[in-house]
């Protein structure tokens, strides 16, 4: 089988793992799940398995089974740095990221931020307009 054409972050992923493309053996095999007839008539599911580090991905994304190819390397390029790099690997970045946005604040944090905010209502409150009385 040939390489298929992965955008270059994911080539330059590779390349950085030292992954060899020939190892991986691919299989098309028949999907599940929901589609009736179509999904059980073709093999448009796409396992691969790399023996070096015993690493098996399915990938039954789309409908076409070249895109799912390319979205199974994708996946397969992904799992293998995190098995290598572990919490310095871009998913683990990501993950960490959205773990820390979702975290509650904490107290002091909020605190500071709700008198900033009482500071802020009260310089609007002495913009408002002064009415002078009829002389």
């Amino acid at each position: 089988m040939s390489i298929p054409d992965l955008p270059p972050e994911y080539r330059k992923k590779a390349d950085n793992l030292k992954m060899d493309f020939y190892q991986i053996q691919e299989k098309f095999i028949r999907g599940s799940g929901a589609g009736g007839q179509k999904i059980n008539k073709t093999s448009s599911c796409v396992q691969l398995i790399y023996p070096p580090l015993n690493i098996d991905v399915k990938c039954q994304k789309h409908r076409e089974r070249e895109k799912n190819r390319i979205s199974a390397y994708k996946l397969l390029i992904n799992k293998i740095e995190l098995l290598k790099k572990g919490s310095e690997s871009t998913l683990m970045k990501k993950m960490y990221k959205i773990r820390k946005q979702k975290q509650k604040r904490t107290k002091r944090a909020k605190e500071k931020m709700l008198e900033l905010k009482k500071r802020r209502g009260v310089l609007k409150k002495e913009r408002n307009k002064i009415v002078i009385p009829n002389q």
